[in-house]
């Protein structure tokens, strides 16, 4: 059974989230700041975490930022904040989604639903590889980035979009289609994410994350990964 935590000061959200994830049969936990929240994840290891970034004792980012250090859960942030910059932010710190408030139950439960989806081991299959460059190796069936003969620690949504890369290793990769394959059928506009999370895995990938070398933007169009 998939459990989820659930961080907000704001009772009635708490008390609507609860209702609605029990009656679809997942566990619940709730914490109302970012300490418990953090004292709750380390004694229940959550499938995935709803957080929101106005807490009464710390900024959720901070938050983000203390799970990231040791978990690779998936994180949904559900905030008043609108703007980009703060949503940027939430994402450059560890974060897999972003959902403003007021939101709509249904999309929210699609959204973390797909945030699990992108958590769970892939199944083997024949078309599994191992793909080699000069400054780092991935192995598709294990899931494992190995740079420098160490492994690199991803979170389960950068994974998914160097899996989504490297499986079409050469061929441009338009935004659409890797925000629906990474996020869910229901994105398409959100290249915000795109630009944070490419950021992100050139600084853990590339030798040079300012001129890289194998992921590749296409500006307005896409991106494409290189060996």
């Amino acid at each position: 059974m998939t459990r989820v935590l659930v961080v907000d000061d704001e009772p009635q959200i708490v008390r609507a989230l609860v209702i609605n994830l029990k009656a679809r049969k997942y566990e619940v936990d709730a914490a109302h700041d970012g300490a418990a929240a953090l004292e709750l994840a380390a004694a229940r290891h959550p499938d995935v975490v709803v957080l929101d970034l106005g807490l009464p004792d710390m900024d959720g980012v901070e938050v983000i930022r203390g799970l990231r250090g040791w978990t690779r859960v998936p994180i949904l942030v559900l905030s008043a904040r609108h703007s980009s910059d703060e949503k940027v932010e939430a994402l450059d710190a560890g974060a897999d989604d972003y959902v403003t408030k007021p939101f709509g139950m249904d999309e929210l439960l699609a959204r973390l639903r797909a945030a699990v989806r992108r958590a769970e081991p892939a199944g083997g299959g024949e078309d599994d590889v191992i793909v080699e460059t000069d400054e780092f190796t991935v192995d598709l069936a294990a899931k494992k980035v190995n740079r420098a003969g160490k492994d690199v620690r991803l979170t389960p949504t950068e994974w998914h979009l160097l899996e989504v890369l490297v499986r079409n290793s050469g061929r441009l990769v338009g935004q659409k289609q890797l925000l629906q394959e990474v996020w869910g059928p229901s994105y398409g506009t959100e290249t915000n994410y795109l630009r944070v999370y490419m950021a992100q895995l050139r600084r853990k990938l590339e030798a040079d994350p300012s001129h890289p070398k194998h992921f590749v933007t296409e500006p307005g169009m896409g991106y494409r990964f290189e060996k």
